[in-house]
């Protein structure tokens, strides 16, 4: 039961929402804040825009005849469709404000029945849950029924799936700031997981022999290793190597995340051994020599699938795959990339030079060692060229830097994964991603990534991180309720090196 000063205090805040709703009529705009913007990018915008939502979005049917009402019909949907994607992408933003704003949820039904339900609180059980289920309705958005008739036509969960990519693009890029957007955004990352839950998704392996379309598109969507050319993809899918991908019916041919797997005797530590140095491409797997499956690639190829669980899903299915194939298989590990890591530390060493604080991130030898190989200065100028060294690769070249560098970068790097945090749960996105599915960081690897990106992004250095299966559930509940983070001794012991020689 709700208390009378809570039912008190709720009705005078309805009377002001009511108040500011008959402002809102008044003025002919959903939103007071935003009249000059809706006047100006709006009606000046799209022609006959009003007049094309106005017809093809359906009043929401009243509550009694909400399961009675006929579909409209299915030119509805496609008029929609191809309006929308013959708009530039400035006119887009409009239409989508446009039909967020106006053919959303009705606020003063949701207010009126709000109300209803604090008087009925003292009625009978049935009589609340009747008003109860009368509320939930109302705060369906008049736009929804629009966006699961299209999802019904051919082609149309692939037109939401890029729709919410073009909304996701405005909220990250701040073209609007209006929250009727972003409740669009979650209206339609409701549906797209309902519609994508794991149960309806389809697990394929990628062969040589898979369709020359799907080949062409994996090559395509992979985003942590680029493909170079034909020979190099045969390789990935070919013996000692596993792709995987997401499909659904809905997007056929349309591989929704991938994932890259490499067969091997032990864990690897570096990812030239993987891509870049070729074994005979006829030759036969030897079972005997694969006891490990290492997941060196894990790609979404679908922007407006952001925040829709599928790469987790994806790694459990491919375990499960590839322990049926390979019975004795017992090591299951990622590596992976630390984008982030050289951009975060040079902003870390700018910071500190700025506050001359560079002693407490390396130690005095150290420094020292770092002012000879640079022919730098000690201070600030150590600390400038230091930051110059990790914005580009030519430090590799030489073995007097690397040596230098690396005890100090291992550590930094050991932070960056296990310290640095965003709301309590880890900075980096690729490490956030493999603790939620409860893997354990296992191993930092020097030199792991020699390529320019990978020198560029993490200063060569990769992560391991192990699934062991009959951990993963504790370590996942561990780092989302507690935001612990399961880690090796390795792991753990450069963190406390960092500790020790370091002050943030």
């Amino acid at each position: 039961m709700i208390s009378h000063p809570a039912i008190w205090a709720f009705r005078s805040s309805v009377r002001c929402w009511r108040r500011l709703a008959d402002l809102k009529a008044a003025l002919g705009v959903s939103d007071v804040s935003v009249c000059r913007w809706y006047s100006t990018q709006i009606r000046g915008g799209v022609t006959g825009m009003e007049e094309i939502l106005t017809r093809v979005v359906a009043p929401l049917p009243t509550y009694e005849t909400r399961d009675k009402s006929p579909p409209p019909p299915e030119s509805n949907s496609l008029e929609f469709m191809h309006f929308y994607s013959s708009l530039k992408k400035e006119d887009r933003l409009g239409v989508l404000t446009k039909l967020s704003q106006d053919f959303g949820v009705d606020h003063k039904s949701v207010s009126e029945l709000a109300v209803k339900l604090l008087d009925t609180q003292l009625r009978d059980l049935a009589t609340i849950l009747q008003v109860e289920d009368r509320l939930r309705y109302s705060l369906t958005p008049r736009y929804k029924q629009l966006l699961n008739h299209i999802s019904r036509v051919e082609g149309g969960v692939k037109f939401l799936v890029d729709l919410r990519a073009d909304v996701l693009e405005i909220i990250s890029s701040k073209a609007s700031e209006s929250p009727h957007i972003r409740d669009l955004n979650g209206t339609l990352k409701s549906l797209l997981s309902e519609w994508f839950s794991v149960g309806l998704l389809r697990l394929e392996r990628i062969t040589w022999q898979s369709p020359c379309e799907i080949l062409q598109k994996i090559s395509q969507y992979e985003a942590v290793h680029p493909v170079r050319n034909w020979t190099d993809l045969k390789r990935r899918v070919g013996p000692y190597r596993r792709c995987y991908a997401f499909t659904h019916a809905a997007m056929p041919g349309e591989p929704l995340v991938v994932l890259h797997v490499a067969l091997t005797e032990d864990i690897s530590d570096n990812i030239q051994s993987i891509v870049r140095e070729f074994a005979s491409l006829d030759s036969e797997e030897d079972v005997n020599k694969i006891n490990a499956a290492v997941f060196y690639s894990i790609s979404s190829t679908q922007a407006g699938l952001q925040g829709v669980e599928l790469g987790n899903y994806l790694i459990k299915r491919v375990v499960r795959e590839l322990q049926s194939e390979f019975p004795h298989m017992a090591m299951f590990s990622s590596l992976s990339p630390i984008p982030g890591f050289s951009s975060w530390l040079q902003g870390l060493l700018s910071q500190y030079r700025k506050e001359g604080r560079g002693s407490d991130l390396l130690s005095e030898q150290e420094w020292k060692e770092v002012e000879q190989a640079t022919d730098s200065a000690p201070g600030a100028p150590a600390i400038e060229a230091l930051r110059k060294l990790i914005g580009t690769s030519e430090w590799t070249h030489s073995e007097r830097l690397t040596r230098v560098l690396e005890p100090a970068l291992m550590r930094l790097c050991a932070w960056y994964l296990y310290g640095e945090k965003r709301r309590g749960y880890a900075l980096n996105p690729v490490a956030n991603f493999h603790l939620q599915n409860g893997a354990t960081m296992w191993r930092l690897n020097w030199h792991a990534d020699t390529s320019p990106r990978g020198v560029a992004n993490s200063c060569g250095i990769m992560v391991n991180y192990r699934y062991f299966l009959n951990e993963t559930s504790k370590n996942s509940a561990l780092y989302l309720q507690n935001k612990v983070i399961t880690a090796s001794e390795q792991v753990l012991g450069l963190v406390s090196q960092f500790q020790k020689n370091s002050k943030l």
